[in-house]
C-alpha cells in the first residue's frame, strides 16, 4: 500500500482544512515551491541548515503526507535531494534511478503525488559527471558493450547523447544537460494527469544540474 494513501483518497488540490493537513507550510503555489527549493539549496551551498525537529515531523506525518515538490533524481550516492534542498521529512517525494530518466513507474509515481497529495512542483535533477550518462556516451560513440541490465539504462539515455553529438563543447556535459531537458519534456507531456495539471497551471515542471564541487543547482528554466 502506498504511503499516505489514506490521506490521498481525500487530499486533492489541498481540499482539506489547513488544520488537517500534515504540513500546512507545504501548501504552496508552484512558483512558491520552486523558490523554497532554491532557498534551501542556497543554505546547503553556504554550509548551514535549518534545525529539523524530527520527533515533531514524525508525529505530524503519521496520518499522511503532502510534499511540496517531487524530485526525479539520479541514484548517485553523492547527490541526496533531501540534503541538497535542506528539506525535512514529508517535504520531498523522491524517485531515483541511475541517469534520472522517466519511465512508466516514475510517471505513475509522480501522477500519484500530484493528483492525490497535491504536489505543485516536479524537478528533474541531473548532476555533473553522471556515470550512467558517461556509460551511454561510451556505448554510443565507441560501441562499448555493457553487462547485465545496464544496457537498459543506455537505451533510455541514448536519445540525449545522440542529440548532443556534433555540438560544440564537452559531449558528456552536453548530454547530461540534454537528458534533463528531454525528461522535463517527457513529464510535461505525460497525459492524462500531468499534462492536465500543467495546462491548468497547478503544476510546474523544471530541470536542474547539481554541481559536485559546491552543491549548487544550475536551474534550466
Amino acid at each position: 500500500m502506498l504511503g499516505g494513501a489514506g490521506l490521498g483518497l481525500t487530499f486533492s488540490g489541498h481540499a482539506l482544512a489547513a488544520g488537517e493537513i500534515p504540513k500546512p507550510a507545504n501548501v504552496l503555489t508552484p512558483h512558491e515551491a520552486l523558490e523554497r527549493l532554491k532557498k534551501g539549496n542556497e543554505r546547503y551551498v553556504n554550509g548551514y541548515a535549518k534545525r529539523h525537529d524530527f520527533i515533531a515531523e514524525r508525529e505530524a506525518l503519521v496520518g499522511g503526507q503532502n510534499p511540496y515538490a517531487g524530485i526525479l533524481g539520479c541514484s548517485d550516492s553523492r547527490i541526496a535531494p533531501e540534503y541538497a534542498f535542506d528539506s525535512g521529512r514529508g517535504d520531498l517525494f523522491v524517485v531515483r534511478v541511475a541517469g534520472n530518466f522517466t519511465n512508466e513507474d516514475a510517471i505513475a509515481s509522480f501522477e500519484y503525488t500530484v493528483k492525490f497529495l497535491g504536489t505543485p512542483l516536479l524537478v528533474v535533477l541531473g548532476h555533473e559527471k553522471c556515470g550512467a550518462v558517461d556509460a551511454t556516451v561510451k556505448a554510443v560513440k565507441d560501441g562499448a558493450e555493457l553487462p547485465g541490465h545496464i544496457p537498459y539504462l543506455v537505451k533510455r539515455i541514448r536519445p540525449a547523447v545522440e542529440a548532443s553529438l556534433g555540438k560544440s563543447g564537452n559531449l558528456l556535459a552536453n548530454s547530461i544537460h540534454e537528458n534533463v531537458r528531454l525528461n522535463v519534456e517527457n513529464l510535461k507531456n505525460a497525459s492524462p494527469i500531468l499534462t492536465q495539471y500543467v495546462a491548468e497551471k497547478k503544476l510546474l515542471i523544471v530541470g536542474g544540474i547539481y554541481e559536485l564541487a559546491n552543491g549548487n543547482i544550475d536551474w534550466l528554466e
